[in-house]
This record gives C-alpha cells, sequence and structure tokens, in this order.
C-alpha cells in the first residue's frame, strides 16, 4: 500500500509501534523524553492536535503547517524532522538499555484526514486508546494522551482552541469521549457474554 506523503497544510494521524511488539518506553522517564523530542523536532513543522504513548506503540495526530510558516531548508523535506525524531529516540533507547537494532517495526505509518467528522472522531480514538487495549480503565487519568491538556489551563504544546472549537466547546468535547467511552464499554460487554 502506497504511504501518504507529508504535504503542507494537510492533517495526518502518525503511528508506529515496537519492532517485534517490544516496548518502545520501558521506564516512566521515556516517554517525557519522546514528548521533548517531538517538541524539538515535529512542532516547527507541524501543530500538534492529540498523542497517545502506550508501552509498545504511540499514536499522534498534527497538521503539518503552511509552507509559509515553515523554515526554507525544510519546506522541501518535509518527512526530516520525523525521521530526525525516530532516529534521536531510537539510539537514545538503544544506548540506555544497551539494545541493538531497529526500535520501531518498520517506517513511520501515516494517514491523511480529508474532513473535520473524522478528525473528531480520530481525536476520541486516540484519548481512548489505553482504554482499548486495557493499559488503563480511566482513560481520563492516562498520564501519557493529550487528554488531559484539554482539561487543564495551564501552557501546552497542543493546539487546544482549535480542536475545542471543532468540537463546540470543552462541554461538547468531553461529552464525545465519554459517549465512546461508554460505546466501548458496551461492546466489550457484548464480547464478554458471547465468550461464556
Amino acid at each position: 500500500m502506497k504511504k501518504d506523503i507529508f504535504e503542507a497544510g494537510q492533517y495526518y494521524h502518525i503511528y508506529n509501534r515496537g519492532n517485534n511488539k517490544e516496548n518502545i518506553f520501558i521506564e516512566e522517564k521515556n516517554y517525557n523524553y519522546f514528548l521533548e523530542k517531538v517538541k524539538k523536532y515535529i512542532l516547527p513543522i507541524a501543530d500538534i492536535y492529540a498523542y497517545c504513548l502506550l508501552k509498545n506503540h504511540f499514536h499522534i495526530v498534527l497538521r503539518i503547517k503552511d509552507k509559509v510558516d515553515i523554515s526554507e531548508k525544510l519546506k522541501e523535506k518535509i518527512h526530516l524532522p520525523f525521521s530526525n525524531l525516530f532516529n534521536a529516540y531510537s539510539k537514545s533507547i538503544n544506548e540506555a538499555y544497551n539494545r541493538t537494532g531497529s526500535l520501531f517495526q518498520e517506517h513511520l505509518q501515516r494517514n491523511r484526514i480529508e474532513d473535520e467528522n473524522y478528525l473528531r472522531q480520530l481525536i476520541v480514538y486516540v484519548h481512548l486508546n489505553p482504554v482499548k487495549h486495557k493499559f488503563t480503565e480511566h482513560f481520563a487519568s492516562y498520564l501519557h494522551s493529550s487528554y488531559r491538556s484539554y482539561l487543564s489551563e495551564r501552557r501546552t504544546s497542543i493546539d487546544r482552541d482549535f480542536i475545542l472549537n471543532l468540537f463546540g466547546g470543552l462541554e461538547n468535547f468531553e461529552f464525545c469521549h465519554d459517549e465512546r467511552r461508554i460505546m466501548y464499554e458496551g461492546l466489550m460487554n457484548d464480547i464478554y457474554l458471547m465468550d461464556e
């Protein structure tokens, strides 16, 4: 399958997982280190709307900035900061944990987001991912996603205003997440009943 190429002004869902399904975040400090690398390499070329970091994979929803907002040297090489991010993170993990080889399963996966309704659904999906994969029972308390940034008034690298406007405000943002969570719980209960 042909990968979507990164283009200025476009929205993307990017994700990847550990090679052989191994963990890419080994200790608590790895999550913050990864986010620092995201700030360094990705924020100069993209606005970030949501993320979720799980032990063995991650999701990020972002929009590549318009060409006028990207430095001259990166305009024709938008993929380069992503490559730099994952190379730098992989190298650090390999050195810190005395490992060799590829940390990530394959090249960065990316899907272009073409409409706002799908963008809203994807934001909710990313925030509920820890529940889907049974890393936690309560997505709102999961420490390694952007969900809590939306509930806070503290400074953040997340483009909070754009997404809250897209959802029609914070109240509806929370409602959409809770509604989908309830749906997930119903599906999981149905699956358990079928297994009995």
